[in-house]
């Protein structure tokens, strides 16, 4: 019985020991400010999102899913959208549509040549803003004539006449026989110049009205004209 009791004695004494160092240790940590670890974490884990993004330069994921206002520039390196920029016409380029050469968008002018002899030079300038084509040939009435001269078929260029804005065509009229051979002679003081279409055939818009020397100039049945050439030494030259 006396063993049994000592075992008991210590038993009760131990406990009472470890009991009154916990009480001990609790007391040093609040009286010394060590960092209790049980309301370390407590605090972490009742952290609002708030508080955890308004911290430093970070967003938080809410504000990455707002739509970027108007106008702001595209992130990173992603490149701006730009607008094509176009003419006044609608078109690209300088010059706008290309359009036919007609009396309104054009100055003909109306010169004899020296040489070659009984030949006149017709000479048409593009005044307008816009490229236009001097297709065929030109259909040029003197005075009253009811019908135009025929082409130099041999002078048909290999390409279109293309007028950009201040630049000239040319053809030439074969007036009369050089030789005396023509018949139907006569002087004519007025003459008009008509423009074709793309077909050849058909004229179109209005047509010009050079003046011709006080003289006039004389004319035959042998008369013809040449088709509108790029430069001025290949009109001349039939």
């Amino acid at each position: 019985m006396s063993s049994i009791r000592t075992s008991r004695t210590r038993l009760l004494t131990a406990a009472a020991t470890g009991v009154l160092a916990a009480l001990s240790l609790t007391a040093c940590s609040d009286s010394s400010g060590v960092r209790n670890e049980d309301s370390s974490t407590n605090a972490s884990a009742t952290e609002s999102p708030s508080d955890s993004t308004s911290s430093g330069s970070g967003s938080s994921s809410r504000d990455d899913a707002k739509p970027a206002p108007a106008g702001s520039k595209p992130a990173g390196n992603a490149p701006a959208t730009k607008t094509p920029t176009t003419s006044g016409n609608g078109k690209t380029g300088t010059g706008g549509k290309a359009v036919t050469c007609q009396g309104s968008n054009t100055k003909t002018v109306a010169a004899p040549l020296n040489r070659p002899v009984n030949h006149m030079l017709l000479t048409v300038t593009n005044t307008g803003s816009s490229t236009c084509y001097l297709y065929g040939y030109p259909a040029v009435r003197f005075g009253e004539a009811q019908s135009v001269p025929p082409v130099i078929e041999a002078s048909h260029p290999q390409a279109v006449v293309t007028l950009k804005p201040g630049e000239s065509g040319y053809a030439s009229v074969n007036l009369s026989a050089a030789d005396g051979s023509g018949s139907q002679g006569r002087t004519e003081k007025s003459l008009a110049v008509y423009f074709h279409g793309p077909s050849g055939n058909e004229g179109v818009g209005a047509g010009a009205h050079p003046s011709l020397p006080a003289k006039g100039v004389y004319v035959d049945d042998s008369l013809k004209v040449t088709y509108w050439q790029q430069s001025m030494d290949d009109a001349v030259s039939w």
